[in-house]
């Protein structure tokens, strides 16, 4: 009788395992690029219908006024009924283009991502040689800037629906009671209206924060420095904490994935400084400098909060930190943290940077 020793069981390779998962959130991202492109066409086209019977409707609108006094009230309610709807129809039509328009930048950015990702893995730079340990921490590390990544979308998802979203069920609400309202209070009609254009003001700013959070535009238009003042100008706005910018050394451009790269990392470290010390019995000040040479560009973010320890990198609260730490590691940086508790925080931040080359020939 012939034994057989039980066969042992082939591991699973996580770099592999890895990879199989960018290939696949490739995928479903090409695919959701593909819809969102669709949508965006049809939407496009309904919203030059829609501009097109907006104009007819202002201009039959004109001539309403122009024979207001003969034309017969219910000639004029009716007008003025289809001018509202029109206009309301316009207003959620450019929100949804905007929405749509926003969706597929950040995909068309996150599917790039994933595709250098791919293309790393593939040439074997964060491999760490044939063997070893190296392939596992690598993938390790990708899986956290893109879990990292996913969190903040996820975060903004739920300002939007908490935000905008549920303020813009709320405008549909108002336009149906001022319309309601114009045949039996006029002046309470109006006070709804004021209401509702207040409310989407306010709305409206909000949402091109959510923008600028996603994605600022200054960062590619006017570069770094610029985009930093005005992130923090912004955040000293809606927080009321003490914020002091610097810069040493000359502004100049940079390769763009770099000025991301830092400007999510100052955003990282500027928001944990608050974040940690809201319970602060004295008003928190936080120091942000950058200095800018020919090889580097540093960022040092200090503050007078409650400080921490800086073993704790790594557990709960301290990923972020972690993450910067990896990505700057990886260009060839590092990330020094100087905190104690009770003492304040001291974190600096620098990656070799090279002046961006013109685009002139």
């Amino acid at each position: 009788m012939t034994l057989q020793m039980p066969q042992k069981p082939v591991e699973n390779n996580p770099l592999d395992d890895f990879k199989k998962e960018i290939d696949s959130e490739v995928e479903q991202t090409s695919r959701a690029l593909k819809e969102i492109k669709l949508m965006l066409d049809q939407s496009q086209t309904e919203m030059g219908k829609l501009t097109q019977r907006n104009a007819a409707i202002t201009a039959h609108l004109q001539q309403v006024q122009a024979q207001f006094e003969t034309m017969p009230r219910p000639d004029i309610r009716n007008a003025y009924t289809m001018a509202l709807d029109a206009q309301q129809r316009l207003l959620v039509m450019r929100s949804q283009l905007d929405k749509l328009q926003t969706d597929q930048d950040a995909l068309a950015r996150y599917q790039a991502f994933l595709e250098k990702a791919r293309s790393v893995m593939a040439q074997g730079v964060v491999s760490g040689g044939k063997g070893g340990h190296g392939s596992d921490s690598g993938a390790s590390m990708l899986e956290m800037i893109v879990k990292a990544q996913e969190a903040e979308r996820q975060r903004l998802s739920r300002q939007m629906h908490d935000g905008p979203a549920q303020a813009l069920s709320n405008f549909i609400v108002q336009a149906e009671i001022a319309n309601r309202l114009i045949d039996t209070d006029v002046s309470r009609a109006k006070e709804e209206l004021d209401n509702l254009k207040n409310a989407a003001m306010n709305t409206f700013k909000e949402v091109r924060t959510f923008i600028f959070e996603l994605r600022p535009m200054m960062l590619d238009d006017l570069g770094l420095a610029p985009t930093i003042r005005r992130y923090l100008d912004n955040f000293k706005e809606q927080t009321s904490i003490d914020i002091n910018f610097t810069v040493k050394g000359s502004e100049r451009r940079i390769e763009p994935i770099l000025e991301v790269m830092i400007f999510r990392a100052l955003q990282e470290l500027v928001g944990n400084a608050y974040r940690h010390n809201q319970d602060l019995p004295n008003k928190l000040q936080v120091n942000v400098q950058m200095v800018m040479d020919d090889m580097s560009t540093k960022i040092v973010v200090s503050d007078n909060g409650k400080g921490f320890d800086p073993n704790s990198i790594g557990k709960k609260e301290g990923v972020g930190l972690k993450v910067i730490r990896e990505r700057a590691e990886l260009l060839g940086g590092s990330l020094e943290v100087d905190s104690d508790l009770g003492k304040g925080a001291r974190v600096t931040f620098q990656i070799p940077t090279l002046e961006q080359p013109s685009s002139a020939s």
